[in-house]
């Protein structure tokens, strides 16, 4: 239906409730997509191995102040909310927040939660220890990406870091890539995937890092599925 997606608005980003209302704000969806199996699927088996490999990251040094930049569906937040002294959790989408609210419940942990755009932070510059991206930044058009990118880094302060799971850049090398009908079916439902998939990530992040006064220094990258996926950790 031409224009249902605008019931989903009410304060969300544009491009959040066009494109994916159906995923992150519609009520059967977020009851859909909130299990496991589905997650696990979506991402051909590897929700298990991403969050080890992002926690294999987080315990090799004390997290401090840290902030997830957006809600993910799966595990990743109570995870989070046992390793970090201080964990702060925002999200354009009052849905997503209170699904997060009612798996920390659940684990018996807490969070601090703030509805507000990945797009534009309401924290101080430099305020946060540890700043995690999880699968976040391939769902944003390239200027919100870069002004979601921008925000991260201004946030952390020198000395914190920056972990990244996403999609790695598609070389058309790995089987998924090349399989044509598959490409297609997610591009459709990820329309700015394309994009991420070539973007040079490593040298936006140090363009953004530079406008901030800031290096940043790639520390460890891991691939996961075979080049499919990556995680990333980076030292401001």
């Amino acid at each position: 239906m031409q224009g249902h997606w605008r019931r989903y608005l009410d304060g969300n980003p544009e491009y959040l409730a066009r494109y994916y209302w159906w995923a992150y704000l519609s009520p059967i969806g977020v009851w859909f997509f909130s299990h496991h199996t589905i997650i696990n699927l979506i991402l051909f088996g590897q929700y298990r191995t991403l969050l080890a490999q992002l926690t294999v990251f987080l315990r090799r040094a004390p997290c401090g102040r840290t902030l997830q930049l957006t809600c993910a569906y799966g595990e990743l937040t109570p995870t989070l909310a046992g390793l970090t002294e201080e964990l702060h959790l925002n999200d354009a989408a009052a849905v997503q927040l209170r699904l997060a609210a009612n798996s920390l419940s659940k684990a018996g942990r807490t969070a601090q939660m703030a509805r507000m755009n990945a797009e534009s932070l309401a924290y101080a510059t430099s305020s946060f220890d540890t700043l995690i991206i999880f699968f976040l930044l391939h769902e944003l058009p390239a200027a919100a990406r870069q002004r979601t990118l921008q925000e991260a880094l201004r946030v952390l302060k020198p000395g914190g870091r920056l972990l990244i799971a996403e999609y790695d850049l598609n070389r058309g090398k790995h089987p998924l890539h090349r399989f044509a009908l598959l490409r297609w079916t997610m591009e459709r439902l990820e329309p700015f995937l394309r994009d991420f998939w070539h973007s040079d990530l490593h040298t936006q992040l140090h363009e953004y890092a530079a406008q901030q006064n800031k290096t940043l220094q790639l520390v460890d990258e891991i691939s996961v599925f075979r080049g499919f996926y990556r995680v990333m950790e980076f030292h401001v």
